[in-house]
């Protein structure tokens, strides 16, 4: 056994630069698995995190469905959810706390875009959300300084902001100093109530897109911008276990208030943080398809590289084979030498092609900390087995048909 792996060993050193473009396919279908899938399992991870943050008992009512794809006429044509809906959610018995939100993204900073000013210093990109008192609660949100926007805020529609951390640092060098300043919002004059404690991250070391957000009452926000009127709800029920119920009662609640017939579905979604984490995994799940068919394509295409480098090598070594068929090699060894050939090949672009995605994985995560890739034992290992699996397949037909010599026939070849 030792002497038939010392065999196909020599003849890989004896053509190096043949060997490496044989494998070429193999190297690039291990790296994109492994590359690919380091990005995707630090993403889920980071995803997942951040949806936990969110909180296990937080249910969601919203217009439309958490999904992927295009929307179907009837749900673009659904009426929307107002702050009147989230005002008698609040009311029933399994609900704690209730959170009506407005929101309106910042742009790329030059005209048009949605900027929070103090003097000459400007924060650009910024969020604007339109939020009620509760919003607090619900989410759970630390303040770093100043007070919360209040039931009163809400009632008078009141000019106040709660400005996120990285806001906020943009606008003051020493945050502490935030609070009683007024600052221009999209050139109204709001005054500066309270800056948020910077929140976490679940994108390894990158910034919070949601720390940089200018919190103001609902009735503030629909000043602004009264085109913007279709509310997403967010709430609590009274404790976990009342989960199901607060669910059961939002849903017949909100049926009666949209007159839902009762043979008809739903017209609005009521969803868990579940629904996130399944949009994810549907998200990420594409990708995997698609990098899954990459990888093949190259793991094929180096397969058959293989096949016919090998059948070139039997053709070219036909005479050693005869030689060795006179001195009592059988068609066995013979075949396993020129297997064990082909596995080693693929065997070793397989490590390349780790290797290769191991460096890729960090070049991702040291130029991109926003995405937290991880290598996967997993992967690796399957992006090996994989590599050795091509070389066998794809080696079985050189490898038969060089043990089926005749050897007579292969020591007159020349």
């Amino acid at each position: 056994m030792n002497d038939i792996v010392a065999m196909a060993m020599d003849s890989i050193r004896a053509n190096k630069i043949r060997s490496v473009l044989t494998v070429l396919g193999v190297v690039i279908g291990v790296t994109t698995v492994i590359g690919m899938s380091s990005v995707i399992s630090g993403l889920n991870t980071a995803i997942s995190s951040q949806i936990e943050g969110l909180g296990s008992n937080l249910i969601f009512v919203s217009r439309f469905p958490i999904a992927v794809g295009r929307m179907d006429t009837e749900i673009r044509s659904r009426k929307k959810l107002t702050l009147e809906d989230a005002e008698a959610i609040a009311e029933l018995p399994a609900v704690g706390a209730v959170a009506a939100t407005l929101r309106r993204f910042g742009g790329g900073g030059g005209r048009g875009s949605y900027v929070v000013k103090y003097r000459d210093r400007t924060a650009s990109n910024t969020i604007i959300e339109g939020v009620t008192a509760d919003h607090e609660n619900v989410f759970s949100l630390d303040l770093r300084a100043g007070r919360w926007i209040s039931s009163s805020d809400q009632f008078r529609r009141a000019n106040v902001v709660v400005l996120g951390y990285d806001t906020a640092e943009t606008l003051f060098p020493n945050i502490e100093t935030a609070v009683g300043r007024q600052v221009d919002l999209e050139n109204k004059v709001f005054l500066v109530i309270g800056v948020l404690e910077k929140r976490r991250t679940g994108l390894g070391d990158g910034d919070n897109a949601e720390d940089n957000i200018a919190e103001i009452p609902v009735g503030a926000f629909e000043k602004l911008h009264p085109e913007i009127d279709d509310y997403f709800i967010s709430l609590q029920p009274i404790s976990q276990e009342a989960m199901p119920t607060a669910i059961d009662q939002v849903e017949g609640l909100m049926r009666r208030r949209r007159a839902v017939p009762y043979n008809k579905p739903n017209n609005f979604s009521v969803f868990t943080q579940d629904a996130f984490t399944d949009l994810w995994n549907q998200i990420s799940g594409g990708i995997f398809a698609v990098m899954l068919a990459i990888s093949s394509i190259a793991l094929l295409v180096g397969g058959v590289g293989v096949m016919n480098i090998m059948l070139v090598s039997v053709t070219e070594r036909t005479k050693e084979i005869g030689i060795r068929k006179a001195i009592g090699a059988t068609q066995q060894k013979i075949m396993l030498q020129f297997l064990l050939e082909a596995m080693t090949l693929t065997a070793l672009g397989g490590l390349i092609g780790i290797g290769a995605g191991g460096l890729l994985t960090v070049i991702v995560r040291t130029a991109a900390p926003f995405l937290p890739a991880a290598m996967s034992p997993f992967w690796v290992a399957a992006g090996f087995t994989t590599s050795v699996g091509t070389g066998l397949i794809f080696g079985l037909y050189p490898a038969y048909k060089a043990a089926k010599l005749d050897p007579i026939e292969a020591l007159r070849y020349e």
